[in-house]
């Protein structure tokens, strides 16, 4: 079984829209992986440049399939969404292209119907079925408050949980860290629209992670 690739993306399918999966081809010592992503993960990919994806290798009798994560995270939220009923990678990608993994767990805390609804192919009853399922089942690594971002943690809580000190730019922190988890450009502007004011107040860059992700929530 495939766990990781390390190489470089030597052949990409075109971003038509974020909500779209798409093949891209990543060559490690000269072979040629064709491997699965959210078009958000492959915006994020640099061009010419060695790449790390955590892989999650499907084989079927049909055929052998590799999705790719710039995340561990994420790849554990993409399994855990394939073991609900009737889920598939499709699906499971649609889910994780429309709403990031603190997104989705912010979701299924407050049995957020509309949000789910919002993913290309879930209806109503879809989407109340994966309410049930997934609030039993599925364990995202920010239900506890605490953000994973590329080996650090945010906590949404208002305190850091990696270690250091804390840096002295919490907006820009705040904008890298909505990069990380694969929010556009026009996404991050809204999410951040009024942070500025409260950047240099007595807050961390935690807690203004926390309100640019409520700025999503609440459109």
């Amino acid at each position: 079984m495939i766990g990781s690739l390390r190489g470089v993306v030597i052949d990409r399918d075109p971003v038509l829209d974020r909500g779209a999966t798409v093949d891209l081809t990543i060559e490690v010592a000269g072979i040629g992986y064709l491997v699965t992503v959210t078009a958000a993960t492959l915006s994020r990919l640099p061009a010419d440049e060695t790449v790390l994806l955590f892989i999650h290798h499907r084989i079927t009798e049909a055929d052998q399939r590799l999705f790719g994560f710039l995340a561990k995270e994420e790849r554990a939220a993409f399994e855990g969404l394939l073991s609900a009923h009737g889920v598939g990678p499709s699906l499971a990608l649609a889910v994780l292209a429309t709403h990031p993994v603190p997104q989705l767990a912010r979701i299924l805390a407050d049995e957020d119907l509309g949000a789910l609804c919002e993913v290309p192919g879930v209806g109503k009853k879809t989407a109340q079925r994966l309410l049930v399922e997934l609030k039993s089942s599925l364990v995202l690594p920010v239900l506890d408050g605490a953000v994973a971002i590329e080996g650090s943690a945010i906590n949404l809580n208002g305190a850091s949980a990696s270690p250091g000190p804390m840096s002295n730019r919490p907006l820009v922190d705040v904008r890298e860290a909505l990069v990380n988890l694969g929010y556009s450009s026009e996404e991050i502007r809204r999410a951040v629209a009024g942070l500025a004011d409260r950047d240099g107040e007595d807050v961390d860059t935690g807690q203004l992670l926390k309100m640019a992700l409520l700025n999503l929530a609440n459109g």
